[in-house]
């Protein structure tokens, strides 16, 4: 039987390793939290590579670019509610039973968003996986900060936080994994995001295995039966000067993170496939001479009755990579809604409507004169741009994967050189220089990232510096609490951050879409993100109010 030993019995010298103060029960307990956030941190990751597929074959308001910004602004709303929720929870009704059902959330409903059959269905299963995800975080940490000896604390809330990056590496392997699954065939009706979703569910099976060893921290034990103080208070948390004032910088501090790394940092995946998309198209419109695409809109115009049999086959006008096709399609689309005949004269009047230059007229008389006689059957066009298409995805998924493995070993040793930084030099010089890092590299990749070759310096390189922010949320947060408001306090910073946050990655899909939508995909791309890195500054400003707390014991 495994027994605790309070924090900071431990007898041993400074010099004694920080490892070798911990028991085999204070390693059960940092394995189980690292691991229940390691799973937390890979559905999140599995969201971000499925986001883009998903937003193409499920729709949205707007476009593709808003869709995505608009799910993502759900899901962060989902995560903030469940964050307030559950961190009250855990100091109320104890941290182990919180972990062990924000576990099973968040596992279940990622599992059911593979099942989405519309936008909006898409984004309640988010909503409710982010209620999960939300309340591990402050849960667990507030977890470990109470069992570790208090020598022992930072360096175990550190590799807590750096478990985030192995959770965000096996997100980006399974995309991988999926890459030639799916060029081959083998992945069925089901697209790769699907899969993903599947593969998010399994962490519910950690939630069974814990639920029985895992103990309550002695701490919050003894102020539950003593009964003198109200634990998981929002009252007491906003009715002391120093806890408010504590929350408050807490909150800044977070919602700069989180607008950098969610509302521009995992748009990094977006990019890289928007990126990288435009190369892959011009090598397959070369190979085909863009004929099939052609062919297609020839035999639609010439008998409109096989749109239905088109529409099941290609589910998006994206499926189509001849610029031209695509824009008659999409004409062909809108007459349609309109209830409107389809001809020849009704697309030409809807193409000039949205205004033609010379040269576009030209090659889309060409492609929409001539008889079909001679060209190939229906399904032997539609397999050719299915098969097409699966081999596209499959590069572009493969690439993602890619850019998701890069963030995160660069994630992973930001964590931890931030760990040790800010053991040197103090929390607040830490977050200073971290922040100007994370302005600095998010700009770099945003603005210059154009080649494969990049993907493989800058990708880590922002990573490191963005990432390396939450390695200090979770060693920080936690010690500017008392216990009986340490899951409260933590998960106001952390999770009320992310209701001010969330409309950021709405704001970059936005701007993307309309405000610099007219530059196109990349640049529109581009342009926002670098106008979104900003945020990062208000980080950097709140600083001098932060009390420093290095080398000082948990408040009481």
């Amino acid at each position: 039987m495994m027994n605790e030993v309070p924090p900071g019995s431990a007898p041993a010298s400074d010099q004694t390793p920080w490892f070798r103060l911990l028991t085999r029960y204070h390693w059960f307990v940092l394995v189980v939290a690292a691991l229940g956030w390691l799973f937390d941190t890979m559905d999140q990751q599995l969201f971000n590579l499925a986001r883009g597929p998903a937003m193409a074959e499920l729709g949205g308001p707007i476009n593709a670019q808003f869709a995505g910004g608009l799910a993502t602004m759900i899901f962060m709303l989902g995560w903030a509610t469940g964050g307030v929720v559950f961190g009250i929870m855990g100091d109320r009704f104890g941290r182990a039973k919180t972990m062990v059902l924000t576990i099973l959330i968040y596992s279940l409903f990622t599992g059911l968003s593979a099942l989405s059959v519309s936008f909006w269905d898409f984004c309640v299963y988010r909503f409710i996986t982010g209620l999960g995800v939300g309340g591990e975080f402050a849960v667990g940490v507030a977890l470990v900060a109470e069992v570790m000896p208090d020598r022992a604390r930072p360096h175990a809330l550190g590799w807590l936080q750096a478990s985030s990056a192995f959770g965000n590496i096996s997100a980006a392997l399974v995309s991988m994994g999926l890459a030639p699954l799916e060029a081959a065939g083998a992945l069925g009706e089901y697209r790769p995001w699907r899969w993903m979703f599947i593969v998010g569910a399994l962490p519910a099976l950690l939630a069974l295995v814990i639920r029985r060893r895992l103990k309550e921290p002695e701490r919050w034990q003894a102020l539950r039966y003593a009964g003198t103080v109200q634990l998981g208070s929002l009252r007491e948390l906003f009715g002391h000067p120093v806890w408010r004032r504590r929350a408050i910088i807490g909150l800044i501090l977070a919602t700069s993170g989180v607008v950098g790394l969610w509302g521009i940092g995992f748009f990094s995946f977006d990019l890289v496939r928007s990126v990288f998309r435009q190369t892959f198209e011009a090598e397959l419109r070369q190979a085909d001479g863009d004929q099939t695409d052609r062919n297609l809109m020839r035999m639609l115009l010439e008998n409109p009755s096989v749109l239905p049999t088109i529409k099941e086959r290609l589910r998006s006008p994206n499926y189509l990579l001849d610029p031209d096709a695509r824009a008659i399609y999409r004409a062909v689309l809108r007459l349609e809604k309109e209830g409107q005949a389809i001809t020849t004269a009704a697309v030409e009047a809807v193409l000039d409507a949205e205004g033609q230059t010379e040269h576009q007229r030209r090659v889309r008389a060409e492609t929409m004169s001539g008889t079909s006689d001679s060209l190939p059957p229906l399904n032997e066009l539609l397999d050719k741009i299915s098969q097409r298409n699966k081999a596209l995805e499959s590069r572009l998924t493969w690439w993602a994967g890619v850019n998701g493995l890069l963030l995160n070993i660069g994630a992973f040793f930001g964590i931890y050189s931030f760990k040790n930084l800010t053991q040197l030099i103090g929390r607040r010089p830490a977050f200073a220089i971290t922040f100007l890092l994370a302005l600095g590299s998010t700009v770099l990749v945003f603005g210059l990232l154009s080649d494969f070759w990049h993907v493989f310096w800058m990708v880590p390189l922002m990573g490191f510096c963005q990432i390396a922010l939450f390695g200090g949320y979770a060693i920080y947060f936690p010690e500017l609490f008392p216990t009986h408001l340490r899951s409260t306090g933590t998960s106001f910073c952390y999770n009320v951050g992310r209701y001010l946050a969330a409309p950021g990655p709405l704001l970059l899909g936005t701007l993307a879409a309309t405000v610099f939508g007219s530059f196109g995909e990349p640049a529109s791309w581009r342009y926002a993100g670098i106008t979104m890195s900003s945020f990062f500054l208000l980080g950097l400003a709140v600083l001098p109010f932060a009390p420093e707390t290095k080398g000082k014991p948990l408040p009481e």
